[in-house]
């Protein structure tokens, strides 16, 4: 768990054959000779990421955004080229220790920011995962932000059904989306607009799971 240069200089000095690396920097995420460690994200991944003596550790952002779009475009109803928009939120502690700190009262600097937009640049560190991994010939709009809560995340791709490769309603995503992780145990495809009250960034904490929401817009059924 070190700084991208920092974690390819250690795996360099690494000159035992049988030393197994996990790594949580973002270095080798999209290196073909690393597996990369989403083992619910396509059939055989899983078995990849056991026997792999090099692991990168995904992205928390991609690896929501993965989750969603590698199922459709697998399936052919997205194209690699579809024009994808990512919305995300999650909690300050993933902004690094220096905003836990202020948050958290550790520092003399004051909590000033109850949401904020970041990475408006549109050059986040974690778009090349989306690419590789999403199978899309460019990287999404990201637009990731934090809020004053401390963890938590939701990752959110809207999508306008008319533009897609092939005609789909939001139960045919749905049906794509439960048939891909169906038997997992960390991923959940929770039933089709299965809540009016909206989906809380906070839900999840403390647990291993990922749920997975299609909400399909009544206009569009």
């Amino acid at each position: 768990c070190l700084p991208d240069e920092a974690a390819r200089e250690a795996v360099s000095l690494i000159d035992n054959p049988n030393t197994r690396v996990i790594d949580a920097s973002t270095a080798h995420r999209v290196n073909p000779d690393w597996a990369y460690g989403f083992p619910e994200m396509i059939a055989g991944q899983a078995e990849k990421v056991a026997g792999s003596k090099r692991v990168s550790n995904p992205g928390c952002y991609p690896t929501g955004a993965v989750a969603l779009i590698r199922p459709l475009v697998d399936a052919g109803i997205m194209s690699a080229d579809h024009p994808l928009t990512v919305n995300a939120i999650s909690g300050y502690s993933g902004a690094g220790k220096s905003l836990i700190d202020v948050y958290e009262g550790r520092s003399t600097a004051k909590p000033k920011d109850v949401y904020l937009a970041y990475g408006l640049e549109l050059k986040h560190k974690h778009l090349p995962e989306m690419r590789v991994y999403g199978r899309l010939s460019a990287a999404p709009v990201f637009q990731p932000s934090y809020a004053a809560f401390a963890q938590g995340m939701l990752v959110n791709v809207p999508l306008h059904l008319r533009t897609l490769a092939k005609k789909a309603s939001g139960k045919d995503l749905h049906a794509i989306l439960a048939e891909r992780y169906a038997g997992q145990r960390f991923v959940k495809v929770m039933p089709l607009r299965s809540s009016t009250a909206g989906v809380a960034p906070d839900a999840l904490n403390g647990t291993n799971m990922m749920e997975l929401f299609v909400f399909e817009s009544r206009s569009e059924e």
